[in-house]
């Protein structure tokens, strides 16, 4: 048993899960323990992330709204936040084309587990299927990127 492999591979995937399996060939692990420990890795993050979303964005609305009243008390104009920025467009493009499926199932694979879960939290957070969704996506996204993986090693 290769538990420090377990755990590195577990920790790598709760940020980034796109990447992480492709480290199992050259570390020697075999299909099922690379994708066991990511996948892991990948539903605790999102897990954690997807019940304390609502606690991040009050967060991030009490810093907006205190930035803004210290801004007004001191007399220095705030700059203001861009909000068409490349990145809303593309999150929005996906929200729009994919719907709940897309969000929840792309979006914590190609932006990163904790930013693309709190993002389908926000959009669909109120609807019951989201979370379980998100699981799901994380077993298929997981199976394929670790498949990939393992065929590129037997390939070269």
């Amino acid at each position: 048993m290769h538990w420090h492999l377990y755990l590195t591979f577990f920790g790598f995937s709760t940020i980034k899960f796109l990447f992480t399996p492709f480290g199992g060939p050259a570390a020697g692990l075999s299909f099922i323990e690379t994708y066991v420990s990511c996948v892991s890795g990948a539903l605790f993050s999102a897990a954690i992330f997807y019940f304390s979303s609502e606690f991040f964005m009050i967060r991030a609305h009490k810093k907006r709204k205190e930035l803004v009243r210290i801004s007004i008390e001191t007399g220095i104009p705030l700059k203001p936040k861009k909000k068409f920025t490349g990145m809303n467009k593309f999150i929005v493009r996906i929200k729009r084309r994919l719907g709940i499926i897309g969000v929840t199932m792309y979006a914590p694979l190609f932006l990163s587990v904790p930013i693309g879960t709190i993002i389908a939290a926000k959009f669909y957070g109120k609807e019951k299927r989201t979370f379980p969704l998100i699981v799901m996506g994380t077993f298929v996204n997981g199976a394929i990127t670790t498949g990939i993986a393992y065929l590129v090693k037997m390939l070269f």
